[in-house]
């Protein structure tokens, strides 16, 4: 294994969409949603494993989230997790690592990675991101993967492409986009799903930052010798109050001229919601996603039912719903208003504080 080769692998998202299974205390990054018998933190530090060695990880997540990473993924040591006191969105969570990963070594590739995501082949995943590290060590490269669309989906963003290459420049990035103009991006054949991974050099992000985000790269560099020191969490206290949030893609990705994409087809999905979910889990002949055997539906269908093991539940008479029971909430809703969640979880919020969030 290459030892300039590094996974930073973000970690910190609270996954709300997945409430009410999904908690501040213990987020969807930890937890398993399809029923695989792995966390999506312990898939993600899989798939990577066999590409990087052990030592050249590093988490990056919510201080409160410490513990529950080293449970996930007991390989790393503590000092491969960096802790982010309050989230400030991808752009600084990626500085952090990106001069952390400066002072241990300065010819560092970095692979960024969501902790929360699905890929089936990841035969091919690697394979690209082999490719992806080859260009960028040779090339002054941002770089990104790109996925080939298989659907006019709304809730990804877009990528914008030059070429019909594998490897490409890209034209420009697109938000989440309606319906209509997402048919007319997979109509067009130059777009491609955004998946939120990311391969360059740490100098080459690092003078990225410096040009297109100064304020924020002040910061991190006027810290930078703390890092790795005991006086490490104070910095990054002052840092992350400081700091405005804002995402990669916007601060710097959008605005960079060396942005290049690698475009992919390899079974990927963010599994970003209930729907989702229902897509990539096991299905019964009427198309219900069931957690557990001890669910019983009748004249139900294109449902997805998640409830505590060894609870006897019965579901009469349901299509097209979310029935999500825990120790402490029971949602039913139908699947066409799921994205209403967050309105449901600050409603909790209003009557019952922060206890059942």
């Amino acid at each position: 294994m290459d030892s300039n080769k590094f996974c930073v692998i973000m970690a910190g998202g609270v996954g709300t969409r997945f409430w009410p299974m999904s908690r501040q205390a213990k987020p969807k990054q930890f937890l398993d949603i399809l029923g695989t018998g792995r966390s999506f933190i312990r898939q993600t530090y899989e798939r990577f494993a066999k590409i990087i060695p052990t030592e050249n990880f590093i988490i990056v997540t919510n201080r409160r989230y410490k513990n529950q990473v080293l449970e996930h993924i007991p390989e790393i040591s503590e000092e491969q997790i960096l802790c982010e006191p309050i989230g400030r969105n991808t752009a600084p969570c990626i500085a952090y690592a990106a001069y952390t990963l400066k002072r241990r070594n300065p010819d560092a590739v970095m692979i960024v990675s969501p902790s929360d995501h699905l890929i089936l082949n990841e035969e091919e995943f690697r394979n690209i991101v082999n490719n992806c590290t080859d260009f960028v060590e040779n090339n002054d490269a941002l770089m990104t993967i790109g996925i080939e669309p298989s659907r006019p989906e709304t809730g990804y963003g877009y990528i914008q492409r030059t070429g019909n290459e594998i490897i490409t420049k890209v034209k420009c990035f697109t938000e989440k986009p309606n319906i209509e103009m997402a048919q007319a991006f997979l109509e067009c054949g130059e777009f491609l799903w955004n998946s939120g991974i990311f391969i360059w050099k740490v100098r080459d992000i690092i003078r990225a930052l410096e040009q297109h985000l100064p304020a924020h790269s002040a910061l991190f560099a006027e810290a930078e010798q703390m890092f790795g020191t005991e006086q490490e969490q104070e910095a990054i206290e002052h840092i992350f109050a400081e700091c405005k949030p804002i995402s990669i893609d916007y601060g710097v990705m959008e605005r960079a001229d060396n942005v290049y994409v690698h475009r992919g087809d390899f079974g990927w999905s963010d599994v970003g919601t209930w729907g989702s979910a229902h897509q990539h889990s096991r299905k019964d002949r009427y198309a219900n996603a069931l957690s557990s055997k001890d669910i019983q539906t009748y004249n139900t269908r294109n449902s997805v039912i998640f409830v505590p093991e060894d609870k006897a539940v019965i579901v009469s008479g349901l299509k097209d719903y979310i029935v999500v029971d825990t120790d402490d909430v029971l949602m039913i809703c139908p699947r066409s208003e799921e994205q209403n969640i967050k309105s449901f979880i600050e409603d909790i919020k209003y009557t019952s504080g922060d206890k059942h969030v």
